[in-house]
């Protein structure tokens, strides 16, 4: 096995991630990280600066070096690793619901993006990710005034339907929704809110600013949703509109 195969392997194992987590950190497919792993196939340079970027090596670290035999040396990789492995303290941007509207025109900004307050998270470490407050009750059960913590999606390619997602959009703003591909149209996306009182709706692909594929959900402790009888009984006869329409469809 070549040094950069073996060092990606190494690496991986070393942080305790599986192939389709390290995978999706570096935005590439598992099946392509399998192969660089297995000496199937030679990391891109692209790839190999991504993990350098992740753990603070040099691309002649990654090229020459044996890292998993210079840790067992207690030399190069050791000390790094009694130092927690010099782990990248990743700064989550938050956008607030009050500034929803000035982040659709700054989104691409880098000035505007680092006036966002940030934060951090102890389990995320590397990777693009931004924080949204979300408003409404559409997503339910997760309550108005959540915080989702998503991580950017460079590629529709890479996300699986009925995955939940914050889209920014041209025309439909910052929505929290599950995202559902249409095999016959791919420059339609169907949007979809948990909560059955509210219709799916089609936005173009082209319209897509961003996507951000939730993998936290931060909530108060107080925030919990009470249904009533009056929302019960609407959510029951939204589905069953919902289902009759299937039906027609399918007949």
């Amino acid at each position: 096995m070549s040094v950069a195969n073996k060092n990606l392997k190494y690496l991986r194992k070393l942080r305790g991630w599986t192939q389709d987590e390290f995978a999706k950190k570096l935005n590439i497919k598992r099946s392509l990280l399998g192969a660089y792993e297995e000496e199937r196939a030679e990391p891109r340079i692209k790839v190999l600066e991504a993990v350098c970027d992740m753990f603070r090596l040099t691309l002649d670290d990654m090229l020459r070096k044996d890292l998993s035999a210079e840790s067992s040396s207690n030399n190069y990789l050791a000390k790094r690793r009694a130092l927690k492995l010099a782990p990248v303290v990743t700064q989550i941007p938050f956008v607030p619901v009050k500034a929803a509207a000035g982040y659709l025109a700054g989104y691409a900004d880098h000035e505007f993006i680092d006036e966002l307050n940030t934060f951090t998270l102890p389990m995320v470490t590397g990777g693009n990710y931004r924080a949204f407050e979300i408003s409404g009750d559409s997503m339910l059960p997760t309550p108005s005034g959540s915080v989702i913590v998503g991580e950017k999606v460079e590629s529709l390619d890479m996300i699986k339907n009925n995955t939940a997602c914050i889209i920014v959009s041209r025309n439909e703003g910052i929505v929290y929704k599950r995202i559902q591909k249409n095999s016959k149209t791919k420059n339609k996306l169907t949007l979809i809110s948990d909560n059955p009182a509210y219709k799916p709706y089609t936005v173009n692909v082209e319209e897509i600013l961003e996507i951000w594929e939730a993998q936290y959900i931060i909530t108060k402790t107080n925030a919990a949703h009470h249904w009533d009888v009056g929302q019960l009984v609407n959510m029951v006869a939204n589905l069953q509109q919902q289902v009759e329409g299937m039906r027609k469809r399918l007949s």
